[in-house]
């Protein structure tokens, strides 16, 4: 699972920071978290390519969804045909259609906008993103990729002890079906396989102040890519508009129990100083790290094993 960011800024873009976009591959999928403006180019730059299954926006401030327009129009042009979700949060129905109908131009391909409420779940396979509620003073909502726990280890030594046949019998028995050895005794999944091992999660906040509902949402996850739009020194402007601190922001990942933080969405007035506020994030939990456009974070299972 690789996580890109394509968008690092608060409400402008600077020099060398873009406005806010995230694109999360897990193995054959492609989902995008925001979609500020410039973001198709960000795609082209830090080569996560187009080949997007859906579009997950956490609320409609402009930064956050005026990319939308262009991104689309572009992929048109590339030749897609297959549907694309697009998804917000409540109320953001209407402006997140008229992005995408924006212009003379049609987009060539089908577009569904669809509405989530905290607590409501994309289900895409063996994995899913959830919509977890976020304190931002407008209808806005953070995301969690959660995946399924995995199957348990299997015990090929212990299962040839069993004398189970090597082959399919080896897949049948690992996907829980008992099956027969050679002596024709039944042998069962509990024999050879170990418990199940749990799947991977990516939790972004998008806007928000530090919240007991990002605290649950985050609870244990693999990667935390939170807002921290200000420095400490900035606290009560922070608190004003609805958003965090890099302090903040590691209080909430020290809380949840999470691995590793990125922090995104820094105010211009100090995005050329990230080590500012990677130091301040630091002090609570070490390892935390300022993201910038283009910086990418592979995640791996919480055992550490490849599938």
């Amino acid at each position: 699972m690789r996580v890109t960011f394509l968008g690092t800024a608060a409400a402008r873009p600077t020099v060398g920071r873009n406005v806010s976009a995230l694109s999360v591959q897990r193995e054959g999928d492609l989902v995008l978290f925001d979609c500020g403006e410039g973001t198709q180019r960000q795609m082209m730059r830090y080569g996560t390519g187009f080949a997007l299954s859906a579009i997950f926006i956490t609320h409609i401030h402009a930064d956050h969804f005026l990319g939308l327009t262009g991104l689309l129009r572009t992929m048109g042009l590339q030749g897609r045909t297959e549907a694309l979700p697009v998804y917000g949060p409540k109320r953001s129905g209407r402006i997140l259609e008229q992005a995408v109908h924006l212009g003379l131009e049609r987009v060539s391909f089908p577009v569904t906008v669809t509405e989530l409420e905290p607590g409501e779940r994309v289900e895409r396979g063996d994995w899913a993103i959830e919509a977890f509620a976020v304190q931002h003073g407008v209808r806005a909502i953070g995301y969690a990729l959660q995946e399924d726990d995995r199957l348990g280890r299997f015990d090929v030594e212990r299962a040839r002890a069993l004398g189970v046949p090597e082959g399919p019998a080896f897949g049948r028995l690992h996907r829980g079906e008992a099956v027969e050895a050679i002596d024709g005794r039944m042998v069962h999944p509990h024999e050879v396989v170990g418990p199940s091992r749990p799947g991977r999660k990516v939790v972004y906040t998008g806007d928000t102040r530090p919240a007991p509902s990002v605290v649950e949402a985050a609870r244990g996850a693999d990667l935390l890519v939170h807002d921290a739009t200000f420095l400490r020194e900035d606290a009560e402007r922070a608190h004003e508009t609805h958003h965090s601190t890099a302090e903040g922001a590691a209080r909430v990942a020290l809380e949840a129990g999470v691995r590793r933080l990125a922090l995104t969405h820094l105010s211009a007035r100090y995005a050329e100083l990230p080590h500012l506020a990677e130091s301040e994030a630091r002090e609570v939990f070490p390892g935390a790290v300022v993201a910038w456009d283009g910086f990418t974070i592979e995640v791996p299972f919480p055992d550490g094993e490849a599938e």
